[in-house]
């Protein structure tokens, strides 16, 4: 059943056209509120948000609609994502909230809404929440004795700096790194940089002074360039680039090469495999990790397991299945020993932490295979279903059939953009670009078509 309201990750828009208006975000506020009311104790909320000059607008619409609902809120400023999931936990709230479209541009944004312990909300509770934003939602608010209140928070950056780190041995110190982090503007921009310092590394910051306008500009994990240079430049161990709201982030290396989600994936799968740590006898992945990742896993006995696209769905399978090593190519990383949802700085603190221990450069630690050869293209569609048109289907057939079981075909939409991704891998380069720009070619004559 196709949804109004909620993509793979949350609601997400243009900010002040539908459906990221201050009306549905009140009505998202109410909505969630009475979806959440869990017997007579004041029921409560911790609220979040990245450093988009919309999050104003849409955190006090959110703060009505969860007053109007009879809940408290607990306002917690600019703070990454992960923070929010782990500070419904620590402050026993109800359920949790992001504002943020994580790595897209400043005129978008989003709301991510998690439960009282941390996780994501199923589809299930989606759905039922839309059907009270659409449904008469008046008729079920408090009364006027039963509204809610809202205050400011102080500490929370020291309560998940404080967790961060807690994710290391007490012994691990990162004295000798020299480490630059980009912290794309966003939501990480005052918690990353200082939890670096206080385990003892030399830290150089960029990007790090949001005006509302500039977070995923040119830089963070989507735009890596600038850290390339600044690593050159400083002449540092290694490089960390955060998202908009700091669930994910990708390496740079003492070259100046990107380490993605993937080799992150794999190196510590390996180095928890080695130290009794990895559960479950695998690593969730989705579609869209590369080939390589999944014979390297096998090489060292271990299994890939797949899911659609969206860390999640990859949460989703962790829980059913025990596994406690997951994420996304684009450097979702989840670590559910630690955090119920992708997070951009512990998932760094792991891979420095194999670095200390190792002794040896970035590059050496972190480069745990040779990927696939690898295409992913974007088609803009404005309405209508490509994918359904016969010529189209024909085409991704006879790409299957070229690629046989030595590759790999995924397309499918975006659940955050109009976009289609068509991404293909296999060992003959040649052979993926074909693939891939037949397809993209098709599916633009039967958009031009519709």
């Amino acid at each position: 059943m196709s949804r109004r309201y909620f993509g793979t990750d949350g609601i997400r828009g243009r900010a002040n056209k539908f459906p990221m208006t201050g009306e549905v975000a009140m009505k998202v506020g109410m909505a969630a509120g009475m979806s959440f009311q869990r017997g007579s104790h004041r029921h409560r909320v911790v609220l979040g948000k990245d450093t988009r000059l919309s999050g104003y607008m849409i955190e006090n619409a959110m703060v009505s609609g969860f007053c109007a609902a009879g809940m408290d809120v607990f306002l917690l400023g600019p703070i990454p994502t992960p923070a929010v999931a782990m500070l419904a936990r620590s402050l026993r709230a109800d359920i949790g909230v992001m504002i943020s479209a994580s790595h897209n541009p400043y005129h978008d944004n989003g709301i991510k809404l998690f439960g009282p312990d941390g996780y994501k909300l199923s589809d299930e509770i989606e759905t039922r929440i839309e059907a009270l934003i659409d449904g008469e939602i008046d008729i079920k608010l408090a009364d006027a004795e039963g509204l809610g209140r809202a205050k400011r928070i102080d500490g929370v950056h020291d309560r998940y700096i404080e967790f961060a780190k807690r994710t290391l041995p007490r012994s691990m110190s990162l004295a000798g790194l020299r480490i630059v982090v980009d912290c794309a503007n966003g939501a990480g921009y005052k918690v990353a940089p200082l939890a670096l310092w206080e385990l003892g590394a030399e830290v150089i910051t960029i990007n790090n002074e949001p005006d509302g306008f500039n977070i995923n500009r040119e830089c963070g994990s989507t735009h890596p360039e600038a850290l390339q240079k600044k690593v050159h430049e400083v002449r540092a161990d290694v490089g960390i680039a955060l998202d908009g709201d700091a669930d994910r982030m990708v390496i740079v290396d003492e070259h100046g090469e990107i380490v993605d989600g993937d080799q992150i994936m794999a190196m510590i799968a390996e180095a928890w495999l080695q130290n009794g740590r990895l559960a479950g006898g695998g690593v969730v992945a989705t579609v869209m990790s590369n080939l390589g990742l999944e014979r390297f896993l096998t090489s060292i006995g271990l299994q890939l397991h797949r899911t659609q696209v969206g860390d999640r769905y990859v949460v989703e399978h962790m829980r059913a299945h025990g596994l406690n090593v997951g994420g996304e190519q684009s450097g979702h990383i989840v670590l559910s020993d630690f955090s119920t949802t992708g997070d951009g700085l512990v998932s760094a603190l792991q891979v420095l932490a194999c670095v200390k221990r190792a002794g040896k450069p970035v590059s050496e630690v972190a480069k745990k295979f040779e990927p696939v050869p690898q295409l992913l293209k974007n088609v803009r569609f404005a309405g209508g279903k490509p994918l359904e048109s016969a010529p189209v289907k024909a085409a991704i057939e006879d790409a299957r059939s070229r690629l046989g079981d030595k590759g790999r075909l995924v397309i499918r939409p975006s659940g955050t953009e109009p976009l289609i991704r068509v991404m293909a891998e296999a060992d003959d380069p040649a052979l993926v670009e074909a693939v891939v720009n037949e397809i993209i070619g098709v599916i633009g004559e039967a958009k031009t078509a519709a």
